[in-house]
């Protein structure tokens, strides 16, 4: 039988997992695996694992949000390429951003069969110099903490609401801005932003950004969005309604391209 490492974060969501593991395990030994359970015990546990013993699986699965499908991912960047498995994911997140734009069932058990009867597919990773990559998206500036200052408690009461109401409490970090200049595909610019964002999805935090057709996830081009720090309270809402209504693009208080490569410097650091 083949062989599959099952990651599981039991602490992300609302951890539906626990109701249906013994029935996602008989999908996976069904499909023709031996599944090993591993739960997660602190923050890169999972990178840390399939790096050092990734390469004895033939398929890799995690199940938890957006963050612990990252973790994953950055444990298989560190193995030789040809040496990678696969890698599986069902949702089991606050939000699944990721899960939304790739079109996964959030139903733990079909999303397991998914596993089971799919096709593998690539898909865009971003990095940071040699050793820190992303799945979906990398950001600076106000509201970047939300995700991970909200506590879990408090995101699985309220899910996407808890985000909306610890992002309110950031609303008086508007005039620190950053001085940056931004070097990419399209040439440079320099300018004050209080928020940038790169990414590669639909969605980020539930918020459709950019609109579905000009998103392509293994295309080798990742979306870049940055909002100019707000001279008046004019300035805000004009970026908050073009960042909903998905015309960026259109608003003066934000910036938003494609590009293959980005360089930002900042005034200070």
């Amino acid at each position: 039988m083949k062989r599959l490492l099952f990651f599981i974060n039991p602490n992300a969501g609302h951890a539906e997992i626990r109701s249906s593991l013994m029935e996602v395990l008989a999908i996976f030994c069904k499909g023709g695996y031996e599944p090993t359970v591993h739960m997660t015990t602190g923050p890169r546990d999972i990178t840390r694992q399939i790096a050092e013993r990734g390469t004895q699986y033939d398929l890799i699965v995690c199940t938890g949000g957006d963050g612990t499908l990252n973790e994953a991912v950055s444990g298989l960047m560190a193995l030789p390429y040809e040496k990678r498995p696969k890698l599986g994911y069902i949702p089991g997140g606050t939000v699944n951003d990721v899960a939304s734009t790739l079109g996964l069932s959030k139903d733990t058990v079909r999303a397991a069969q998914e596993i089971m009867d799919g096709h593998p597919f690539p898909l865009d990773i971003g990095s940071f110099g040699p050793d820190r990559f992303f799945t979906y998206v990398a950001a600076f500036g106000i509201f970047t903490d939300v995700s991970y200052g909200t506590p879990q408690e408090f995101k699985n009461a309220f899910g996407h609401l808890a985000y909306l109401l610890e992002g309110a409490t950031k609303l008086g970090d508007l005039g620190r801005g950053y001085h940056l200049t931004v070097e990419h595909d399209g040439g440079t610019l320099e300018d004050d932003f209080i928020y940038g964002m790169v990414t590669n999805t639909n969605s980020v935090g539930g918020f459709k950004v950019f609109p579905p057709s000009q998103v392509s996830l293994d295309d080798g081009v990742f979306e870049v969005v940055l909002v100019r720090q707000p001279r008046k309270v004019g300035d805000l809402q004009d970026a908050l309604l073009s960042l909903v209504r998905q015309n960026a693009e259109e608003s003066r208080q934000v910036v938003a391209f494609h590009t293959q490569k980005l360089k930002i410097t900042a005034a200070e650091a």
